[in-house]
């Protein structure tokens, strides 16, 4: 029987120095194929906006569609622990709306939910999730689905100033309760420091090698999507050029009568 991976499991990593795999998934086989390859959490990032349905930013999309997501990569996963990013609007009204959107995503076979920001209201969200049986996964640093109030991808963290509240934001995120927290495009140094100075596993997106964990977005280490590559995303694959190559193949063999052929029909 294979083992899950669970919030006990990313706990001891932190504790063992272990460092830890985190990759985004929105669809059964790719999370089949990353789960079986050994990555410790499969993300259901809010990402899929972007790279799998093709908008300019993570504001479009609902509840509705994440439960479709998540259902169809916690069909595909055994091993991982597998998280859902809460779309935009989906905990900021209220804390019983946002509890029981939550609890949905749950339902569909998330293992956590991922919540970004900070606020007094977001720390009480996060006490209430807790408490009600659901992990949560913390999000600090740049933050996209606050991208109109930063006014673009802006690097967080830049200064002493705001290293010390960013650790600040953080320490208080692991009182709530949190397992983890993402740091999004923060300086290596400045993630060094807030990695040392916090208890829960901290998880890099553009914020260097010091964080306890690594997580990207599959279509970027895939070379799926090219519309644009951040900085930080290492590029593995070239799925890209192997989709064109076979679609292109496909339609010449159609269109000049080599497929299909004599094995291929009834």
């Amino acid at each position: 029987m294979v083992k899950k991976i669970t919030v006990n499991t990313i706990r001891k990593y932190k504790e063992n120095k272990e460092k830890f795999s985190v990759l985004t998934a929105y669809d059964y086989s790719t999370a089949k194929y990353i789960d079986e390859a050994g990555i410790d959490i499969i993300l259901i990032g809010d990402s899929l906006a972007m790279v799998a349905l093709g908008y300019e930013t993570t504001h479009c999309i609902d509840v509705d569609v994440m439960k479709i997501f998540t259902r169809a990569v916690a069909k595909g996963v055994e091993h991982a622990m597998v998280v859902t990013d809460m779309p935009f609007l989906s905990y900021h009204a209220d804390i019983p709306s946002a509890v029981k959107n939550c609890g949905l995503m749950v339902r569909e076979g998330a293992n956590g939910v991922k919540i970004e920001g900070f606020s007094d209201y977001i720390l009480n969200v996060i006490r209430r999730l807790t408490e009600t049986g659901i992990p949560v996964m913390g999000h600090l640093g740049f933050t996209p689905q606050f991208i109109n109030t930063f006014g673009g991808y802006k690097i967080q963290g830049k200064t002493q100033e705001a290293v010390d509240e960013i650790l600040k934001q953080a320490k208080e995120l692991e009182k709530a309760g949190v397992f983890s927290i993402v740091l999004e495009m923060v300086p290596q140094k400045s993630a060094k420091y807030i990695t040392e100075n916090v208890t829960v596993p901290t998880i890099s997106c553009g914020a260097g090698k010091y964080c306890d964990a690594q997580v990207l977005v599959c279509d970027d280490i895939f070379g799926k999507f090219s519309d644009f590559k951040p900085k930080f995303a290492r590029k593995y694959g070239d799925m890209k050029s192997l989709i064109f190559n076979c679609a292109k193949q496909f339609n010449d063999d159609v269109k000049s009568g080599k497929f299909p052929c004599d094995d291929e029909v009834f």
